[in-house]
């Protein structure tokens, strides 16, 4: 009697686990079925939230700019958010409850950005919508006929893309919220730089330049002569008309108040800029604070490396030595291009010392087409490979002696490591292309100082180079916050990141304008850094002789890109996890 009541109530255990099992696999195929669904609207859309736009690639239709496209979106996000509310986390598995807290907070963020007003800021500084369309070319692989008409269709397209954005900043000009007339000064170049006289001297004709011998000659002959006839006849005009409107209609209205807060709503928008791009809750005043504390700190550390190599002479005197002694500059592309290559394969030979996982892709290193030094992901093909673009036209602006904490800072361990890793790793497919600025640039930033543990900065100028980089970021703590939050001008924020780093002065200069141009982006960089060491000196810590710096950086890289709690948060499982 007992071993059939026994028998009964194992047959009740049993089947209460497979209705919880039923339960558990409906949430998770309802959770996968929302995200592949999200995927899908996305490509098609061609808006991918939070994603780095040094990326722009085209694929055939260019994205939708206008008023009707940003409703479409913003109505798309809503529902998702509410059916995302009717899924219990609690019955997904525990890599798909990360995604599903991933996953609702971009779409949180993405609701917050409709209410404000990005759209009126399709330029910054470094770029706009028109060089990035303009850069595509250069990040993309053309292998097919489809990539052909594909990229067809994009050019054909542009007018479009362009007028909507052209309406945008008709608004803006209407609504006050246009650039800054001083940092944008000479901007025009951007834009006249591709209205050029011959077709095949144009950046969208380069595809054309080495076709795959798979096309046959005849479709060759047939691309080449319908893409002139584009970039004559369609895509030259519309970069006409932009830099007529931009001559004289934007530049004629640009806001002359240096800080955001200036212009209506400002101080909000800036608020709203610092949470997307650090994801926290910090304020101006306690980001400005950090900065200034920062500052000190790493001052100390460079007045010890002017001691160290005998230099007569005050702080400011040491910055003015590096920034015109010709030791420290290259006269030549070429030779950036490949003392950088020598630095990036150096570092390639210690990385399994550090890393257990090693990425699979490969980058290349390029003169960058719109200045400035930056990483572009692969397009997570197979076809593409990251690539890391210097400025190799303004030798001036790239000195030497910060050259190994740039290439760790773009290359590997920094952004190359992030960005590959989050494509190979298995996971939804939205978290791969995902970029929070403090998670990236914050890791970017921890490389450099990575690099002196691994045993590079030999050269004290070089390790100089480093603390100057380091102390750069911590500058713009302090100079962004002042700039947008605190009404410092323009050449107040100049002399600030002068006296304080050793960058060109054209650099300096360049930074202030983009700060200017790009509210709270900057404050990314040490914000991530700092969280990343904190959590690093955490476990370490509650690890002692335990700790693996392979497995922590391990864990730092393999959910792909994270707000700074839900990192952390992880980060102290982890810890729970090697102590156990």
């Amino acid at each position: 009697m007992k071993l059939k009541q026994l028998s009964a109530g194992m047959l009740m255990l049993s089947g209460l686990f497979c209705a919880s099992n039923a339960v558990a696999n409906q949430a998770g195929e309802q959770f996968t079925q929302l995200l592949n669904e999200h995927w899908q609207t996305a490509n098609k859309e061609q808006i991918f939230f939070r994603k780095d736009p040094d990326a722009f690639r085209m694929n055939g239709k260019l994205p939708e700019m206008s008023a009707n496209g940003r409703e479409r979106r913003l109505k798309y996000n809503s529902e998702l958010l509410t059916r995302i509310d009717n899924i219990d986390v609690n019955k997904l598995s525990a890599a798909n409850q990360v995604t599903y807290r991933l996953f609702k907070y971009e779409r949180e963020a993405e609701a917050k950005s409709y209410q404000f007003q990005d759209h009126l800021y399709p330029l910054t500084y470094y770029s706009g919508f028109h060089s990035y369309f303009a850069g595509a070319p250069a990040n993309m692989s053309f292998l097919t006929e489809k990539d052909y008409s594909n990229y067809l269709v994009s050019l054909a397209d542009y007018p479009r893309y362009n007028q909507e954005h052209i309406v945008d900043m008709k608004q803006a000009i209407a609504l006050g919220h246009t650039h800054y007339c001083e940092s944008f000064k000479g901007y025009e170049k951007s834009i006249s730089k591709h209205l050029v006289d011959n077709v095949e001297d144009s950046v969208f004709y380069a595809p054309l330049l080495n076709m795959p011998k798979a096309i046959s000659v005849a479709k060759q002959s047939k691309y080449r002569q319908q893409v002139k006839t584009l970039i004559q006849d369609t895509v030259l005009p519309e970069y006409q008309a932009f830099y007529d409107f931009f001559t004289k209609e934007y530049m004629a209205n640009c806001r002359t108040t240096a800080g955001i807060s200036s212009v209506k709503g400002g101080d909000d928008y800036y608020q709203y800029l610092i949470e997307y791009y650090t994801t926290t809750n910090l304020s101006a005043d306690e980001i400005h604070q950090t900065g200034l504390d920062e500052v000190a700190r790493i001052r100390k550390e460079m007045q010890q490396i002017i001691k160290e190599v005998g230099f007569k002479g005050e702080f400011k005197d040491f910055i003015q030595f590096l920034r015109t002694d010709e030791q420290f500059y290259t006269d030549s592309a070429l030779d950036m291009l490949e003392k950088a290559s020598y630095i990036t394969r150096k570092m390639a030979a210690q990385l399994p010392k550090w890393f257990s996982v090693l990425p699979r892709q490969t980058f290349d290193i390029k003169s960058s087409p719109n200045g400035g030094a930056y990483y572009v992901a692969s397009d997570g093909s197979g076809t593409t490979p990251g690539t890391y673009f210097l400025d190799t036209k303004d030798l001036t602006s790239q000195p030497l002696y910060t050259l190994e904490a740039l290439t760790f800072h773009e290359a590997e361990p920094g952004h190359h490591f992030q960005s590959a890793i989050a494509q190979e790793v298995d996971m939804a497919e939205f978290r791969k292309t995902l970029y929070h600025a403090a998670y990236g640039e914050g890791w970017g930033l921890y490389s450099e100082r990575l690099g002196k543990e691994i045993g590079f900065y030999q050269n004290p100028y070089s390790d100089f180079g480093r603390l100057t980089y380091e102390a750069w970021r911590a500058c713009r703590l302090v100079v962004d916050t002042g700039i947008h939050a605190k009404g410092w001008t323009r050449q107040q924020a100049i002399g600030y990141l002068a006296e304080n780093t050793a960058l060109s002065m054209a650099d300096v200069i360049g930074q202030i304008d983009r700060y200017i141009s790009w509210p709270a982006q900057a404050l990314s960089y040490k914000i991530g850094e700092i969280k990343i060491r904190q959590l690093r000196a955490q476990a370490e810590k509650a690890l002692g002789n335990k700790f693996d710096i392979r497995a922590f950086h391990d864990q730092m890289l393999k959910n792909g890109s994270l707000p700074m709690a839900l990192l952390e948060e992880l980060t102290m499982d982890w810890i729970k996890q090697q102590q156990s």
